[in-house]
């Protein structure tokens, strides 16, 4: 990930839309530079840019919390229903062969739950994230 594709990003997590779809509140600009500061520090997270004709459309990252892997992607809502985010994380998948690789979407967020169950994720159970109800999901 470059700094250059860091605007983009901030913007998609702006949007009222994607926000209420992932359940997860959007940061001022300097809560999200210094989140994506620790996130590029960190050695143990794989993270890439998600470019469509050179053009940054989002992002997929996996990271360590107590010792199992978990992978996440944001596209911006302007390139939803393209494929886009299924495409970028099926190539993602294929590079992270760690196993389990966990997921966890907003229980409501049919469309995520359908892109990771496409990339071979399957519902493994349920949980609740402060209000948010989740489904969990794993890549065996």
């Amino acid at each position: 990930m470059l700094d250059d594709d860091l605007p983009a990003l901030f913007e998609h997590q702006l949007d009222p839309d994607a926000k209420a779809m992932a359940a997860f509140p959007a940061r001022d600009l300097e809560a999200f530079t210094a989140h994506w500061a620790r996130i590029r520090r960190d050695e143990s997270v794989i993270l890439r840019t998600v470019l469509v004709e050179g053009l940054v459309v989002g992002n997929v990252v996996s990271w360590l919390s107590d010792g199992e892997r978990y992978v996440g992607y944001w596209v911006g809502k302007e390139h939803w229903g393209r494929g886009i985010a299924s495409a970028a994380l099926a190539v993602f998948v294929s590079e992270v062969t760690t196993r389990p690789l966990l997921a966890r979407v907003a229980k409501h967020n049919i469309a995520s739950t359908r892109v990771l169950e496409k990339c071979g994720f399957e519902i493994t159970g349920e949980a609740t994230d402060g209000d948010v109800d989740e489904l969990l999901l794993a890549l065996f």
